[in-house]
């Protein structure tokens, strides 16, 4: 026991440790205010995804969209993980997942525009889409399909065999 100049006994020093803790948090945001009537938030068809994000055609950047699915092929939440420029976004299967473990996905779709309003997928596209495949299969998160929105009309990966 330690004792200051009047004889008092001090108190053991104690040492504070602070970390930051991760909280999980959704928000609702606008995707469409038009969509046709038959849009839901189950998707069984890709006409489905392009209908929900067509609105991405309008984009003069590249938006690379992830959206979590549950066990039945219903949306628990999006994230739009990357904004890029004319003609390339930049994507990892660190961020992509990220967020997936935490809305406890069972399955993703990825959706991203091509501002030049061709939705021909180019070669990054494939192999980012095929290291995505493989990430989800160690995790345990189906990628569904990957759905480039172009002008007036949509590439789905898996309809081209590319998944």
């Amino acid at each position: 026991m330690n004792f200051n100049l009047f004889g008092e006994p001090v108190p053991p020093v104690t040492k504070r440790i602070m970390v930051r803790s991760i909280e999980a948090r959704y928000r609702n945001e606008v995707v469409r205010d038009d969509a046709p009537e038959w849009v839901s938030l189950r998707f069984t068809k890709p006409e489905q995804v392009f209908e929900m994000f067509r609105n991405l055609r309008r984009e003069t950047k590249e938006h690379f969209v992830v959206l979590h699915l549950d066990g039945k092929n219903r949306i628990v939440c999006f994230d739009r993980v990357s904004i890029g420029s004319l003609n390339q976004a930049i994507v990892h299967p660190r961020e992509v997942f990220k967020t997936a473990c935490l809305s406890n996905a069972a399955a993703i779709l990825l959706v991203h525009n091509h501002p030049t309003g061709d939705p021909t997928p180019s070669k990054e596209d494939i192999a980012i889409t095929t290291r995505l495949k493989e990430s989800g299969d160690i995790l345990g998160i189906r990628v569904l399909d990957h759905i480039i929105v172009g002008d007036d009309d949509f590439m789905s990966f898996v309809e081209k065999g590319y998944l």
